[in-house]
């Protein structure tokens, strides 16, 4: 192997262009600079690569032989360049993020739309899944970085920034009208029919924790795989609904559900963007926390 790979560079413009001038007006070099890398390759290889002809050089059989393999290898670190220069200008190139059906929808989803409009080439790929499965794929690298909700464990490495809040609540529709407007004890939510998301997620341990803290202690009669379900049961009455506000706003606001309000407060969450310090960021996921200003 030569040590100099930039021999081989000058023998890939001097074939290519089958002159010694030509290769040297190509590679912004003097001829005599090319002539003696010809001459240096050359020994180091033992054999002659070129012939001189009246109209500039021609390869050897040994050189046309040496010339296929070096084409193939320069032409392709020329297109490993352009596409990193593509990626690194975002031209080309993937995103990986990792966030829950809550923290898409409530927060990221207007930003994807704005990335996707300033940069149409990059593929986004988004692995919907609740906060413990976003954790655990940043730390197996699978995604670039995730977008969860608290609470959840500190993990070495894995460095979290707030960016928005969130409020916990509990809706009901009008066959509980009679606690609109109350002020009610925690411990009242024991004797009322709750609808609530399934144990794995973030959310559900978040208010079991809470009420438990409280000396509550509640057995939802509806467990639901998502929060848009438990608004459809809590319109239609079947419940008391345990949701982030944002769920159900547009039926807040349209009075068709009311808020609980308690003696205590629920505290806010946050959502949070996760990333794993370990693992540098690529060029796009680097454009789109710019764009979310993170």
């Amino acid at each position: 192997m030569i040590n100099n790979l930039e021999y081989y560079k000058v023998f890939y413009y001097v074939a290519d262009s089958k002159s010694l001038t030509e290769a040297a007006i190509r590679l912004s070099i003097s001829q005599p600079a090319v002539s003696q890398s010809m001459r240096q390759l050359e020994t180091a290889v033992g054999t002659k690569l070129f012939v001189r002809t009246s109209r500039g050089v021609r390869l050897t059989a040994e050189g046309e032989m040496l010339y296929r393999y070096v084409k193939t290898g320069y032409e392709q670190i020329e297109l490993g360049e352009k596409k990193l220069a593509q990626m690194l200008n975002m031209e080309r190139g993937e995103l990986r993020i990792g966030a829950s059906d809550m923290t898409l929808r409530f927060f990221l989803l207007p930003y994807l739309e704005q990335f996707h409009e300033k940069y149409p080439k990059i593929r986004v790929t988004v692995t919907n899944a609740p906060t413990p499965e976003t954790l655990r794929y940043l730390q197996e690298g699978r995604i670039d970085f995730g977008v969860v909700s608290t609470p959840f464990q500190p993990i070495s490495g894995i460095t979290s920034v707030k960016v928005k809040e969130i409020e916990d609540i509990f809706v009901a529709g009008l066959k509980f009208i009679q606690y609109k407007n109350r002020m009610l004890d925690l411990q009242e939510l024991e004797h009322l029919p709750i609808i609530s998301l399934e144990k794995k997620t973030s959310t559900r341990s978040y208010m079991d924790d809470f009420l438990q803290e409280n000396g509550v202690v509640v057995h939802p009669e509806f467990e639901l795989a998502t929060s848009d379900m438990i608004v459809q049961f809590s319109l239609r009455n079947l419940g008391v609904g345990s949701v982030v506000r944002d769920f159900a706003e547009e039926y807040l606001e349209g009075g068709k559900l009311f808020a609980l309000r308690f003696n205590k407060k629920i505290p806010e969450r946050n959502f949070c963007v996760v990333k794993d310090n370990r693992n540098p960021l690529s060029a796009a996921a680097k454009g789109l926390l710019e764009l979310m200003q993170v």
